[in-house]
């Protein structure tokens, strides 16, 4: 029985956000998406991810103006990824280690999906998907 990669059960071409794009963008394709964070990109280069609490943090929290504070001044640059080949199960315990509810997931450098919790539970036995979630919440 071949292993599930990563690639089988990712949502492609997710939303991302350029690194130069302001802070109020990201959040307001947050809110659109439905989504707690967004990879930051320079063209379909992955080099952070923000987060909904980098804003609140960084901007909101500092009474910064978001339409004036660009995502590379408050995203994380070394973000927690998922090659698109590798093991699932590989993916899923470094989900879970680092605590994490979506891993971009990159092809030599380049963004190329998104593997969320939602992913895992389409495709996992239930019993699979409780223990992700409850071992990311802990």
């Amino acid at each position: 029985m071949t292993q599930t990669a990563v690639r089988d059960v990712m949502t492609s071409g997710p939303t991302s956000i350029a690194s130069d794009a302001m802070v109020v963008e990201a959040a307001r394709r947050m809110m659109s998406e439905d989504v707690g964070s967004l990879p930051v990109v320079d063209g379909d280069e992955l080099v952070g991810m923000v987060t909904d609490r980098d804003v609140v943090l960084h901007v909101v929290a500092k009474d910064l103006d978001p339409s004036k504070v660009p995502v590379s001044d408050v995203c994380s640059e070394t973000p927690v990824t998922a090659e698109a080949d590798e093991p699932l199960d590989d993916a899923l315990r470094r989900m879970a280690t680092e605590q994490v509810r979506r891993l971009p997931v990159v092809m030599d450098g380049r963004l190329v999906g998104i593997l969320a919790q939602a992913d895992v539970a389409r495709t996992a036995r239930p019993e699979s998907t409780g223990r992700l979630v409850e071992k990311i919440s802990e």
